[in-house]
């Protein structure tokens, strides 16, 4: 059963919403945003009344209904090559959230056959829900169930938690949740992320989804220059229903017609993610059918290897020649960009599909770099 969330004593202090509302409504200016959230984001161990240069009338009003963080770092465990760190945040009603912290060396890759420039970048891979009520039968975040929306404060707190393990410059939203179930709260966090202090230019931002229509139609002109990524998975209706329950109330016509629209109105490349499931949705047959499907569309498709979620796995991971021919045949006879995503973090469950809150988490093995989303950029 649902449940709904209680309320908390403290607001986040990155509640823009809120803070926005308090502060006007005790006649102070919004303009001093961006300033205390710097000052937090430079003073972990400040408090909100040690904020210097405010107006008397903030003190006590943050003091009494903000809290510099809501949430903690429960544990943060590394990955065995170092390049992923899998965050265990604590909020404040006491869930638990998963953050991943995937670390690349843009040198040591190539575009257009030439050397990036660059070096070391990190993306986050954030969540926006406690559990998901989407239920992908994949998807290990799905076996738990639907808890809780995060506020847009916890969303944006998840960012300042890796801040300081890592400098952050990419972040997806392809954690714990379907984002755009949490729409209102994810729109606020995102304009928090590219405004003042933090900057994040918004094409390096990326939101995830199952297909949530009516959100994709209006998530252009709320959030003009993100990435959209699409959680396809099937290429026919029938087969996205039997792995992806929700599907059933977003029809495959219907999407790829909102996906259209939305392409018509910005101008930009869809990310379309396909997770290969052995037997399922991974013969020749299906990458001619998602190549026809996507024939009209300026996409880049992302095969993703499934990520077994131990006992619970009913499905196995499609073989590596498998994955190379039904990548030729969308490149070859369709002329789709497609990339096969290379898991970070399996050792650490903190790779696609993995995510599930275990704070008894143990290591067994290797992981291997990805391909990042900053590098799949179409400039």
């Amino acid at each position: 059963m649902q449940t709904t969330r209680k309320t908390m004593p403290f607001r986040s202090i990155f509640d823009a919403g809120e803070l926005k509302s308090e502060l006007e409504n005790s006649g102070i200016k919004p303009s001093f945003m961006p300033y205390i959230w710097k000052h937090v984001i430079q003073n972990p161990s400040a408090e909100l009344d040690q904020i210097p240069s405010l107006p008397s009338a903030a003190y006590p009003l943050l003091s009494s209904k903000f809290k510099t963080l809501t949430s903690s770092v429960h544990s943060a465990t590394d990955s065995s090559d170092q390049l992923t760190t899998k965050l265990l945040i604590k909020l404040q009603n006491g869930a638990l959230v998963e953050a991943v912290i995937m670390r690349y060396d843009s040198s040591l890759g190539k575009h257009n056959g030439k050397s990036h420039h660059g070096g070391a970048r990190s993306t986050l891979c954030v969540s926006s829900q406690v559990g998901c009520k989407m239920g992908c039968t994949f998807c290990a975040t799905g076996t738990m169930g639907f808890k809780s929306n995060l506020t847009s404060g916890e969303i944006v707190e998840q960012l300042v938690h890796a801040s300081r393990i890592s400098p952050i410059r990419n972040v997806v939203f392809m954690g714990m949740g379907e984002p755009l179930n949490n729409y209102n709260a994810l729109v606020e966090a995102i304009r928090v992320m590219t405004g003042l202090p933090f900057q994040l230019s918004p094409k390096r931002i990326t939101v995830s989804t199952v297909g949530i229509i009516h959100a994709i139609n209006k998530f252009h002109n709320d959030l003009p220059g993100l990435n959209l990524a699409v959680s396809l998975h099937a290429p026919v209706q029938e087969i996205r229903c039997q792995i992806m329950p929700a599907a059933r109330a977003f029809p495959l016509v219907k999407l790829m017609d909102s996906l259209q629209q939305y392409q018509k109105n910005s101008q930009q490349k869809i990310f379309i993610e396909y997770i290969m499931l052995d037997g399922v949705n991974d013969e020749e047959e299906h990458a001619h059918q998602l190549g026809k499907l996507l024939d009209t569309f300026q996409v880049v498709i992302n095969l993703i290897p499934f990520n077994p979620i131990g006992s619970l796995s009913k499905f196995k991971t499609t073989a590596e020649e498998k994955v190379s021919t039904f990548q030729k045949i969308l490149r070859g006879t369709y002329g789709i960009r497609t990339t096969v995503r290379k898991e970070m973090g399996q050792d650490i469950s903190g790779a696609c599909g993995q995510l599930v809150v275990n704070p008894n988490q143990r290591s067994s093995d290797n992981a291997v770099p990805p391909t990042d989303i900053e590098d799949l950029q179409v400039r």
